[in-house]
């Protein structure tokens, strides 16, 4: 993916750094600082190979990306402020940095940036998918938001989350690969399920290196959601799954949020015990399997080998 998109992928880069430019200094610094922090651009790059895969050749695709990247890190501005986190990718995160209200204001900016690329590119219906996956975005939050700390929260209700939180953006991503090189709507589907189950293993994945992750080589502190309340499916799981006892000590820990030095151990074995972190990668691979099969009415492509290669890529880091 990256070699097929390399070059795209500095041009939008130039568009990242000259639309967070602006007169205000701490708009650029903070802005920059969390552009510049190591991220895979996964979701641009999944723009620019979903246009190559459809053989579209004009420009738009490096706008559309750029917009799907500030959207994106506009997003993480405003999880980092929610979830008061101070790391993320290994390093301080812009709220531990500059303070929750310069983070918000600045995701602010960062979202107007993308809504202004979205005009410049001029077609109401990319607009229209890329509006509606930021609104999806903001929804899941706010979904997510009121499922933290609630140990009742069944695999359905977190899946619900996952699907409004994280996969829009990915399903829109590569759906509008498809739209800008004017492709049928079944190529169009097929781009947009590619991406939303996609976006679901990504993110079933990241809820299995929350518990299993080293810090050292992914950037991640086991047991963030942990220590924030989360409820994400491996814990759902071990939950449903474990004793009387069990369960009074994730209602504990999660709900009442009275958590000791050694708890996070005893999570870990617990989720170890009732096998919630494999289960959680076994249902990743499910939805990967499908974004794989979602491609199919593709012909063999470059292209589609890098889409391909995406899927076992998200998956292989839960090991």
């Amino acid at each position: 993916m990256l070699d097929l998109t390399a070059n795209d992928l500095a041009a939008v880069n130039d568009v990242i750094l000259r639309r967070m430019d602006s007169p205000v200094g701490r708009i650029p610094e903070l802005a920059g600082h969390l552009v510049s922090s190591g991220g895979k651009r996964l979701r641009p790059m999944l723009t620019l190979a979903s246009a190559r895969l459809c053989n579209y050749e004009g420009k738009q695709h490096v706008l559309l990306a750029a917009c799907v990247e500030f959207i994106h890190t506009a997003t993480l501005l405003h999880d980092d402020v929610v979830d008061d986190s101070v790391l993320r990718r290994g390093s301080p995160t812009a709220n531990a940095l500059w303070g929750n209200q310069s983070s918000v204001l600045v995701g602010d900016f960062l979202f107007s940036r993308a809504f202004q690329l979205m005009v410049e590119v001029g077609s109401l219906k990319m607009l229209g998918i890329l509006s509606e996956a930021a609104a999806r975005i903001a929804e899941g939050e706010v979904l997510q938001l009121l499922t933290t700390n609630d140990t009742g929260t069944t695999e359905d209700a977190y899946l619900d989350v996952i699907m409004a939180k994280t996969a829009p953006l990915f399903a829109a991503a590569c759906r509008v690969g498809a739209v800008m090189a004017g492709r049928s709507r079944e190529e169009e589907d097929a781009l947009t399920s590619y991406g939303r189950n996609l976006g679901i293993a990504f993110q079933l994945v990241d809820d299995v290196l929350d518990y299993s992750a080293r810090e050292a080589t992914l950037g991640k502190t086991i047991g963030d959601d942990f220590r924030e309340g989360k409820i994400t499916l491996p814990v759902v799981l071990a939950y449903r799954r474990g004793s009387d006892s069990e369960r009074a000590f994730w209602h504990r820990t999660l709900a009442e949020g009275a958590q000791e030095d050694a708890d996070l151990a005893q999570a870990l074995t617990l989720l170890q015990r009732h096998g919630a972190l494999a289960d959680t990668l076994e249902r990743a691979r499910h939805y990967g399997a499908i974004a794989r099969d979602a491609l199919a009415i593709f012909p063999n492509s470059k292209a589609k080998d890098a889409l391909l290669g995406v899927i076992d890529f998200c998956i292989e880091r839960g090991h």
